[in-house]
């Protein structure tokens, strides 16, 4: 009987970090060897169960994610670029799994978690559930079968007031796979902004709408636009714990995984039609 997976979980206090502790602690498959929150933080001296609404666990939520690391089979992270990228370094050290679904990041971290991935078992999506993943495979051949001459691409996303990148980590995946089915380049067709005498649309870009309110989690709609006719491929994200199911399947299948960088496309059978 393969042993249970031994995962720290950063960003402990959060309501990702949260939702993570309370699934670990109910899998079969994996343990919460530690719980690391940011120096000065509220909750560093707690214990992880209290914060996550389980009661004592026996965790207690620290600062020191290196001798966390050196002893865990695996890190799970959803906090900020400039902490994942260090968390990077230190599971490249340890040569253990760090799944990333930290938003926001750069094209320089993720050059840093390529170079931490020689070492380390990487998974870093803008999206950890099956069904986002689904659906970048389906925007990409929408977009690849309705040609850029004839239909315009818009991506339209919805999240809780809190959120602080924009466009969302979702979105710019969804981008990305709509540039891949056009094989274009995303940063050279997309559209953020739009305000005053815009001008009419240029052709072939790819344009994005970014809504900020309430407690939504997180609702994307991909809009293929043509004549007469619109084709809308969208996602309703109703309750967080489907992007943390998709993490820890994701450090799971990773375990066993030669060091690299992966994504869930990866984790889900889904890259080859990708």
């Amino acid at each position: 009987m393969t042993q249970a997976m031994k995962l720290v979980v950063v960003g402990a206090g959060g309501r990702m970090g949260q939702t993570l502790i309370r699934l670990i602690h109910a899998s079969p498959d994996t343990e919460l060897h530690a719980a690391i929150e940011r120096p000065g933080s509220v909750h560093i001296g707690r214990d992880a169960g209290e914060i996550a609404g389980l009661g004592p666990i026996g965790v207690v939520i620290t600062d020191d994610p290196l001798s966390a690391f050196v002893a865990a089979d695996g890190v799970v992270d959803f906090t900020s670029p400039a902490a994942s990228v260090e968390f990077s370094v230190l599971a490249a050290q340890a040569r253990i799994v760090h799944v990333i679904g930290t938003t926001g990041c750069s094209s320089d971290d993720d050059a840093r978690f390529a170079a931490a991935a020689r070492h380390a078992r990487i998974v870093k999506s803008g999206n950890m559930s099956l069904g986002v993943n689904l659906l970048s495979v389906l925007v990409q051949q929408a977009a690849t079968a309705l040609d850029a001459a004839g239909w315009d691409i818009e991506i339209l996303e919805m999240h809780h007031k809190h959120k602080v990148d924009a466009p969302s980590g979702t979105a710019l995946l969804l981008g990305e796979a709509a540039a891949k089915g056009r094989d274009i380049d995303l940063t050279d067709h997309s559209v953020r902004v739009r305000d005053g005498h815009t001008g009419p649309r240029e052709a072939g870009s790819i344009g994005f709408a970014t809504l900020r309110g309430g407690s939504v989690i997180g609702d994307h709609s991909v809009i293929i636009a043509g004549e007469g006719e619109t084709v809308t491929l969208s996602h309703n994200a109703g309750d967080r714990t489907i992007f943390a199911r998709g993490a820890l399947k994701a450090a799971l299948w990773a375990r066993d995984r030669k060091p690299g960088f992966y994504s869930m496309l990866d984790v889900l059978g889904l890259s080859s039609s990708h």
